[in-house]
């Protein structure tokens, strides 16, 4: 199982989309935390020294979980895509370990983009605290728990991306339906309040309720699930996600 891990691990870190992928997810958390901040200098905006910006800043190293979902899916489809699927299980005839190897490959390298880019979103989002004339209330704005919940959603999603990758085998259309899934389906689900019931049992739901502060900014507080009940679900999501991977690749044809 190890050296599979090993395998899977040198598959990804040999190329050069581990990299692009975190340049652009660091990129996209920079741009995230800059329109806040640029948002913080304009008339009605949020006083950088208020708790209600500190809660708005700290869980911007979140923002970036897409681009390791997109890994998770990359490592399955890219199998099935150059037909080296067929190597692969040639090498290693039982599926199971393998598809284990690469969630656990996945997770790995996600947690490694988690800690990278939610730590440098942390040190910007102090730096921008600390020059608005604000002060670092590391316990009252709650941030141990924003910036492990955060670290948390790279490695849940990264796995839910192995899950999906091993469903939609077609790199193409995985992807086309993650980043529909992230960046439409679950904000509005989340956020409009009449579907908020379903939306807060999502991935993006629980992840927010992971680092959410309750602070209302003029649009309602949201209904979220208490932490504890989010951290479950995100287990399960994780979970189903390698079972998923796991069926799936079990049953089908790789030809």
């Amino acid at each position: 199982m190890i050296a599979l891990v090993r395998s899977e691990l040198r598959k990804v870190l040999t190329t050069r989309l581990w990299w692009i992928l975190l340049l652009a997810s660091l990129a996209w958390v920079a741009l995230s935390l800059g329109l806040v901040v640029f948002a913080s200098g304009m008339e009605g905006g949020l006083s950088r020294d208020s708790t209600e910006y500190a809660g708005s800043v700290w869980p911007m190293g979140a923002s970036g979980t897409l681009f390791v979902m997109v890994i998770g899916i990359m490592m399955v489809t890219s199998e099935y895509q150059h037909r080296t699927v067929n190597v692969t299980f040639l090498t290693s005839p039982r599926r199971l370990p393998v598809i284990l190897a690469k969630v656990v490959a996945a997770a790995l390298i996600s947690l490694l983009f988690g800690v990278v880019v939610v730590g440098l979103s942390s040190l910007a989002a102090g730096a921008s605290i600390l020059s608005g004339g604000g002060e670092l209330n590391l316990v009252d704005n709650q941030v141990p728990r924003i910036l492990l919940g955060s670290v948390g959603a790279y490695v849940v999603y990264a796995m839910i991306g192995v899950g999906v990758g091993a469903l939609i085998r077609n790199q193409v259309a995985a992807l086309v339906v993650s980043i529909l899934w992230v960046f439409m389906l679950e904000p509005l689900l989340v956020v409009v309040p009449q579907l908020q019931d379903v939306g807060r049992w999502l991935p993006g739901g629980a992840v927010t309720a992971l680092y959410d502060t309750g602070i209302d900014y003029g649009f309602g507080v949201a209904d979220l699930l208490p932490v504890w009940v989010a951290a479950l679900v995100l287990v399960g999501y994780a979970a189903v996600a390698v079972a998923l991977a796991s069926v799936t690749t079990l049953r089908r044809d790789v030809a």
